[in-house]
């Protein structure tokens, strides 16, 4: 579903059925330029969805699907990010640049290793996360569109493991040495193309104490 724009669905409309290339070019370039930025975006995928949800009931996982959203929240606010929609059991944010997206998402997973400790099994959640960086388009704050968006996508709700933050290439290559963010290379297949990515290193309190 398209977000509700009346601009962009009829930028949209009027690019799909102009046949002259030169118009179409234009009509491109002025849906770039009302809601193109280059931004850093993330994606977060809760785990165990169908598990859950057959084992305990529909109501049982909207809980935790809530939970994760109030934990979620001021966590992307507070590194300076925008949330642009809670979609199921998947947050889309967009962040300032890919280092405040990483930070915001090593928060994110220790926030959660921490509350499940005081919650029952069936009850803790746990999330990957995907990051990438690039030229999107953001339509009022309702959604986001660009390849940027859909390899984060792809990342954090198919590829990447419970309590795994991966990062592509480009957004790492606009993270400081000095910021010292521990990350391991990954070849990631995304939409039938191989993608270079990280994967990255972090240990809750409870980890870095049992080494």
């Amino acid at each position: 579903m398209l977000p509700n724009d009346t601009q962009f669905k009829e930028l949209l409309l009027n690019y799909s059925q102009e046949t002259n290339p030169t118009v179409r070019k234009q009509l491109e370039d002025a849906i770039w330029k009302a809601y193109g930025t280059e931004n850093t975006v993330l994606v977060l995928d809760m785990f165990g969805f169908s598990l859950l949800t057959r084992k305990y009931g529909i109501v049982h996982y909207l809980s935790m699907i809530r939970r994760m959203q109030l934990t979620v929240e001021p966590i992307i606010a507070g590194h300076g990010g925008t949330i642009i929609k809670f979609e199921a059991d998947n947050c889309f944010a967009v962040l300032p640049d890919p280092l405040s997206a990483v930070r915001a998402a090593i928060t994110i997973q220790h926030a959660f290793a921490a509350s499940n400790l005081l919650t029952s099994d069936e009850l803790d959640v746990h999330v990957s996360i995907g990051i990438d960086y690039g030229k999107i388009l953001v339509v009022n704050n309702e959604d986001i569109f660009g390849d940027a968006v859909n390899r984060a996508c792809k990342m954090g709700e198919d590829i990447g493991l419970a309590g795994e933050v991966l990062v592509t290439k480009e957004a790492m290559d606009h993270i400081p040495v000095e910021a010292k963010i521990e990350s391991k290379p990954v070849e990631l297949n995304i939409g039938g193309m191989s993608t270079q990515a990280y994967t990255i290193i972090h240990r809750t309190h409870l980890e870095e104490e049992q080494q």
